[in-house]
């Protein structure tokens, strides 16, 4: 039994406590709802997945937007989408470790050519974007049937097909991440604040990059299942550019995207599990109104409070 097995079985038990007050006629079944006499665990390890992955993906992205490396994430999943074209194509049994090794890849060039100023962030990342969408697509119809139900899932997400070694990979990769980001989080922030002074306290800049890159990259490729391909920023970026609207400090910044990111999340399985839409799309799209409601009601009290002032 792999970690993200042990963790599951701790976190079934807490779910089912929530069940009596879940709507919905599918929806619980995420929360323990049982068929037969029996929950359904493809539901609850799906759930689980989504949580921890929220959680990671919330805890990268106001650092992303410090750092204007928005599209990052955008970039990735789409080079990912190659790796996982060629893994489908060579047969592999887990296409998403093709995906990851294309992925960390292509974050350590972007970093490089960035921080060796060869060039920008947002010309990098549009580079390795294309071209490594393009490669994925022309292996596919060269030697893998096209865009099947399999690479759709990979581009826009279902939850649903999370088996238990993804689980598996997905658990490993959010637990290093989180152990990797979390002790640096003062450098990453001073770093990404003002790099200069930062690299005057003694601070290793370059190597703090360079992680986070990689980190990012990984983290973005455990994303896939859940949000899909095109659809990645949903969760790394539009929750953090939310909280950013609302938090007016760092640590707060961090707690509203928390907030945004799971409820997002849990808006967007409800929603998509009641009206049988997709659930990477369905998130995205739930992500995406409530930054328009938040941004929509911060500039009407701003006007106003003006308006009162005057």
């Amino acid at each position: 039994m792999g970690i993200g097995s042990i963790l599951l079985e701790i976190f079934i038990p807490v779910t089912e406590l929530l069940l009596p007050i879940i709507p919905g006629e599918t929806f619980p079944y995420f929360f323990g709802k049982q068929i037969n006499g029996n929950p359904v665990e493809i539901f609850q390890r799906s759930l689980f997945a989504t949580i921890i992955i929220t959680f990671t993906a919330c805890l990268l992205g106001p650092f992303l937007m410090m750092r204007n490396l928005s599209l990052i994430g955008d970039g990735l999943a789409h080079v990912s989408f190659g790796g996982v074209a060629i893994g489908l194509v060579v047969g592999a049994a887990d296409p998403l470790w093709y995906a990851l090794s294309f992925s960390i890849l292509a974050a350590i060039l972007i970093y490089e050519l960035q921080s060796r100023e060869i060039l920008t962030g947002d010309a990098s990342i549009a580079i390795f974007l294309t071209g490594f969408l393009a490669l994925g697509l022309v292996v596919l119809q060269i030697w893998g049937g096209g865009i099947t139900s399999d690479i759709h899932g990979y581009l826009f997400g279902n939850i649903l097909l999370v088996s238990e070694k993804n689980l598996e990979m997905i658990t490993i990769i959010c637990l290093i991440s989180l152990v990797s980001i979390l002790p640096l989080q003062k450098g990453l922030l001073a770093s990404s604040i003002d790099p200069l002074a930062a690299r005057v306290q003694g601070i290793p800049i370059w190597h703090v990059g360079l992680l986070f890159s990689i980190v990012t990259a990984a983290v973005v490729v455990s994303m896939v299942k859940v949000v899909g391909a095109l659809l990645v920023t949903a969760l790394l970026v539009t929750p953090a550019a939310t909280g950013r609207l609302v938090g007016h400090s760092y640590r707060s910044c961090m707690i509203w995207t928390q907030f945004f990111g799971f409820s997002s999340v849990l808006i967007g399985l409800y929603l998509s599990s009641e009206m049988d839409t997709g659930n990477g799309a369905m998130i995205a799209l739930v992500a995406a109104i409530i930054f328009a409601i938040v941004g929509i009601l911060k500039t009407t009290i701003n006007l106003i409070i003006i308006k009162n002032d005057n």
